[in-house]
C-alpha cells in the first residue's frame, strides 16, 4: 500500500488555506485547486499518520455525488482538469485527489441533516427530548429512524475546535431568513435523494452535513465535499439494529481505538498503529465500492 499524502506541496500556485483534510490553492482570482490529502482528523485533532488513498476515495465519492445531485442544486465544480493547472512535477500530487472549483463566498454554517437518532443528536435527545430545539416523540431508542429527516444546522468551528449545534432561528439571524429557508429545503432534498439511492446499494445514511457558498452572482452552490465517509455516517443496512450503534464505513474505527488510549483529545495525538491505519483505509475503500460500484483504479 502507498505511504499516503499527509500534506501537499504545490509550489506553482499560491497556497490559500490548509484545513483538516484539504489544501486549497488559488487558480487566478476566481478559482481554487482543492487537494484532498490523506490526513485524518478525529475529535477535531489531525492524526500524525495519513490513511493511504483516503483522499482519492473522498474525492471520488464527492465527484460521484456532485454529479448525481446536480439537478437539485448547482455545485462548485468547473470541470477543469487539476493536472492542467499545476507544474509537470506536481501532477502526481493532484491526480485523482483534486478538483478545480469556482471560488465562492462560503456561508458560516453547516447544513446538517439527520435521518436517524445517533451521535450528538442522541445525546441531546436523552437530555431534553429534542435535537437542536426540534421536539421528537418520546421513547425513541439509539439509532432509531426518525419519523422524518430533520435539519439541524451548526456553526463552523475554527480549526481545532468543535462545531456547535444551533437552532434554526439562530441560522436565520446569521445568513438571513430567506437564505436559511432555501438551504434547509435544498439540504433535506439532497439528503432524501441520496438516502433513496444509497438504500438500493444496501447502505443507510444516518446523517450528513452539507456546505454551501455564494458565487459572484449570488447563486447558492454546494461546495467542499458531499456525502463522503468523512461528512456522513454510512451504515450497512444488513447490520442495522435499533438500540445499538451500528458499524460504519468511516473513521469510527479510529475513534474507537483512540477512546481506549490514555489521551485527553488535545494535540499531539497518539500514533496510530499499522493495523488501525490499514483497516481504516479498507473501510473507506469499501464505502466507495458499496456506494458507487467502482474501485479507485
Amino acid at each position: 500500500m502507498a505511504a499516503g499524502l499527509l500534506q501537499s506541496s504545490i509550489k506553482s500556485l499560491p497556497l490559500v488555506y490548509r484545513g483538516k483534510v484539504r489544501d486549497s490553492y488559488a487558480v487566478g482570482d476566481d478559482k481554487l485547486l482543492i487537494v484532498t490529502t490523506d490526513r485524518l482528523s478525529a475529535f477535531d485533532v489531525v492524526m500524525n499518520q495519513p490513511i493511504p488513498d483516503k483522499g482519492r476515495v473522498l474525492n471520488a465519492m464527492s465527484n460521484f455525488w456532485f454529479d448525481k445531485l446536480a439537478s437539485v442544486v448547482p455545485n462548485h465544480l468547473t470541470g477543469i482538469a487539476p493536472e492542467s493547472v499545476v507544474a509537470a512535477d506536481e501532477v502526481e500530487q493532484v491526480r485523482g485527489r483534486a478538483v478545480v472549483a469556482t471560488k465562492l463566498r462560503p456561508l458560516p454554517v453547516e447544513a446538517v441533516v439527520r435521518g436517524y437518532l445517533i451521535g450528538s443528536g442522541w445525546k441531546d435527545y436523552q437530555r431534553c427530548g429534542s435535537v437542536c430545539g426540534i421536539a421528537l416523540p418520546a421513547g425513541l431508542r439509539m439509532a432509531e429512524k426518525l419519523p422524518q429527516p430533520i435539519f439541524t444546522p451548526a456553526t463552523k468551528a475554527e480549526l481545532g475546535t468543535h462545531d456547535e449545534n444551533i437552532p434554526f432561528a439562530r441560522m436565520q439571524q446569521i445568513v438571513g431568513a430567506a437564505l436559511a429557508e432555501e438551504i434547509q429545503l435544498i439540504s433535506l432534498k439532497l439528503y432524501q435523494t441520496a438516502a433513496d439511492y444509497a438504500a438500493t446499494r444496501g447502505i443507510l445514511i444516518a446523517d450528513t452535513k452539507f456546505e454551501f457558498g455564494l458565487d459572484s452572482r449570488g447563486t447558492l452552490r454546494l461546495m467542499d465535499e458531499v456525502l463522503t465517509a468523512d461528512s456522513s455516517r454510512f451504515w450497512p443496512a444488513g447490520e442495522y439494529r435499533v438500540g445499538i450503534s451500528p458499524p460504519s464505513f468511516d473513521k469510527q474505527f479510529v475513534r474507537d481505538w483512540l477512546e481506549l488510549q490514555p489521551w485527553n483529545k488535545a494535540p499531539p495525538p497518539p500514533d496510530l498503529p499499522a493495523d488501525v491505519i490499514d483497516r481504516t483505509a479498507a473501510k473507506y475503500r469499501e464505502a466507495l465500492r458499496r456506494l458507487t460500484g467502482r474501485d479507485l483504479d
